[in-house]
């Protein structure tokens, strides 16, 4: 698992990504009470059917977003709300 890896970063495979990607903030009587962030979590391997991406899709508050494939590797996005 890596948060924001760098460039310097050699990953081994399969692996997450995961970093934050927004935020959101509920107001009332013109001040913030309740902050959300969402995370941006991929999961990448080398096969196209990690048994890893049916564990992630039951996670409260996840919802699956996307698959693509480069370099010969499958990446599969995520975003998770806490």
């Amino acid at each position: 698992m890596y948060y924001q890896p760098g460039s310097n970063i050699t990953m081994s495979y399969p692996c997450i990504v995961y970093e934050r990607d927004y935020s959101n903030a509920q107001h009332a009587d013109n001040a913030p009470y309740r902050q959300s962030w969402r995370y941006q979590v991929t999961l990448i391997g080398r096969k196209p059917d990690n048994p890893l991406v049916n564990k992630l899709v039951m996670l409260p508050k996840c919802r699956y977003v996307r698959h693509f494939e480069t370099s010969q590797l499958h990446h599969d996005v995520f975003n998770i709300y806490y």
